[in-house]
């Protein structure tokens, strides 16, 4: 037992690194320029392809009091429940956006990005690592979780898959210190009604009471139980009630995953030369962590779920971004081995006097960013309209990238006949139609069976797609009725 509780690091507050009110500086140039660097990529913050839809859908929750049991919006859903896991999420952004536009809602979202670098600062310092080794650890997993270089599939974003990433590192955090574990199921209520991410809740508690298994420490395994517990009756709080695990079940597994490129590998998403820093970042771990497998001071549980999640991470890409969040306790702690000593009142100092420059160019970036911050340019405004005002009965066959925008413009004035919401919205035969199309090189009997099969007399599709403009028009007689910047209406004669 002494060995292992040596290679855990059981302790949690040791050392220099106990939180005082002299580590004010690491908090503020953490939380400063990651700011910054959210609020500078603000486009990208609302460059999620389904905010469109989320927000027709916190318009219709408010407008109606109730949260819709089918899609109001297609022609496809058939008799297809809608399992809405988001619910609370499309609320809060819809009253965001009346009340305080595209700006209010980018603010929220990188108000939630300064809440996580701030807990990770915190967890940080409480492991015992110098304010510099922080530094590093925690700025660089803060730039790199958001993913921005893989848009539109980012981790910090006007989506629900932000409060994920803040509740899975509020979790983490209370599970480490255990003094407030009665907290967690009153969050739980919130979680499982803005995400369906809430499942890695339970997966945080069930890996701390492991490790506590492991130690023997009875009185931990108790505490993380009776947490586990509390969680799986707050989860229930919602308006699907327990057919909310069927919600989560239908994306979880689901064939549509391999058309959904955040679920694709992280080869498959790989891109050059912005992955490149996240490479090295990932081999900087791992070779601290082969090298001196035993000697590492970080809790058992911080290293657990740093390796879990950086495996899963390589098999479907939107796990990578936790790894980065749960690495950088252990990451810290490697590099403190590396380091000088230096006095940590002059680095706090130097640190503060830096995060105070970060703040200062906060408001500068907000005046540099604001005039660009709209939603995604794949569907304007001005191509929905022309859809709304000629082809407002139109049966219409929509590429699935576009789908929730325009639902945004038009809510169900055209209804559309696919998108992002996937299995949670549409009957599986759909998709699975849906899915024969999306090749570059055409599937003419395809094409024409689902063109027949649903009566589609409209198709609006991506401009560059020029074998599906040979195929309709020059073969099938359709006609290009409207070409946008990115998009084409093809129209049946």
């Amino acid at each position: 037992m002494d060995a292992l509780a040596a290679w855990n690091g059981t302790k949690l507050d040791r050392g220099p690194g106990t939180i005082k009110l002299a580590t004010f500086g690491i908090h503020i140039f953490v939380i400063a320029f990651a700011s910054v660097y959210y609020l500078a990529n603000g486009p990208l913050l609302l460059g999620h392809l389904d905010l469109g839809w989320h927000l027709a859908a916190g318009d219709l929750i408010r407008d109606r009091g109730s949260v819709p049991f089918q899609d109001p919006w297609s022609f496809t859903l058939g008799d297809r429940q809608w399992y809405n896991l988001s619910w609370l999420w499309d609320v809060i952004a819809s009253v965001l956006v009346q009340y305080t536009g595209w700006t209010g809602l980018t603010l929220a979202v990188v108000a939630c990005g300064a809440v996580i670098a701030g807990y990770l600062t915190s967890i940080t310092l409480r492991s015992g690592a110098s304010a510099l080794a922080v530094g590093i650890s925690v700025l660089s997993a803060c730039l790199l979780y958001p993913a921005f270089v893989t848009a539109p599939n980012s981790y910090l974003s006007a989506s629900p898959n932000t409060p994920t990433m803040l509740f899975c590192v509020i979790f983490y955090a209370e599970c480490l210190k255990r003094k407030r574990w009665f907290l967690l199921p009153v969050m739980m209520v919130l979680w499982a009604n803005l995400h369906g991410g809430f499942m890695l809740g339970l997966f945080i508690i069930g890996i701390f009471g492991a490790a506590s298994m492991l130690r023997r420490d009875w009185a931990g395994l108790k505490t993380y139980a009776f947490a586990a517990a509390g969680c799986l009756v707050a989860i229930l709080i919602n308006p699907l009630g327990w057919h909310v695990y069927e919600g989560v079940a239908t994306t979880l597994g689901h064939f549509a995953q391999e058309h959904i490129t955040e679920w694709w590998s992280y080869a498959a998403n790989f891109s050059m030369p912005g992955s490149i820093p996240g490479i090295v970042y990932i081999a900087l771990f791992a070779a601290f962590e082969l090298r001196h497998p035993a000697a590492s001071p970080a809790p058992l549980e911080s290293r657990l779920l740093s390796w879990l999640f950086l495996l899963l991470g390589f098999y479907q890409y939107r796990y990578m971004s936790f790894f980065f969040i749960f690495s950088t306790v252990p990451l810290a702690l490697h590099i403190d081995r590396v380091l000088p000593r230096l006095n940590e009142l002059k680095v706090q100092g130097s640190l503060l006097a830096a995060g105070i420059v970060g703040l200062c160019a906060l408001p500068l970036t907000l005046v540099y960013v604001k005039p660009a911050l709209a939603l995604p340019q794949l569907l304007s405004e001005q191509d929905a309209r022309y859809l709304q005002t000629h082809f407002p009965h139109a049966r219409l066959l929509n590429h699935w990238n576009v789908g929730g925008l325009l639902i945004f413009y038009t809510r169900g004035t055209v209804p559309v006949f696919i998108d992002g919401r996937s299995a949670t919205a549409y009957p599986d035969e759909l998709l699975r139609d849906y899915f024969s199309l999306i090749k570059w090189e055409i599937d003419e009997t395809a094409w024409d069976a689902v063109l027949d099969k649903y009566k589609i007399d409209t198709v609006l599709w991506v401009k560059a797609h020029e074998p599906l403009k040979r195929f309709l028009v020059d073969k099938r007689g359709w006609t290009e009725a409207y070409t946008g910047t990115d998009e084409v209406i093809y129209v049946k004669r």
